[in-house]
Parts: C-alpha cells; structure tokens; sequence
C-alpha cells in the first residue's frame, strides 16, 4: 500500500503540472523564417481534465491508509 500511495502522489503531482504547463505555456504553431506564430490555448477541457485527475489522484494518495 505504501508503494501505491507514493505511486498515486507522484502520478497526481505530475498530472498537475503538465495540465499548467500546457495551460498556460503559448505553444508554437507556424515558424517561417523570420516569422513566427505561437497560439496561447488556455485552459481547454483536456487541460482542465488533467488537471483534475491530478487532484484526485493526489488526494486519494493522501487519504490512503496502510494495512498492519
């Protein structure tokens, strides 16, 4: 259970920060040259899913509780 706690926590942590980073982080559409167009796409809904199953997973990691 401790390896799945640390599991959870870890996977939650990560889920987090990548929905931010993809939140919020303009991402580059069209590079020409010396033109270059980047798009900040916002929170979208995959974003906003990521996000969200990091803060379940997180808090499912923290609540866990270990066998004796």
């Amino acid at each position: 259970m401790k390896v799945l706690k640390t599991v959870l926590m870890i996977v939650g942590v990560v889920l987090i920060v990548l929905g931010l980073y993809n939140a919020f982080v303009p991402q580059e559409v069209l590079d020409i040259g010396p033109l270059e167009v980047s798009a900040k796409e916002g929170l979208s809904n995959q974003t906003l899913g990521m996000i969200g199953l990091g803060v379940v997973a997180l808090v499912a990691g923290a609540f866990l509780k270990n066998r004796r």
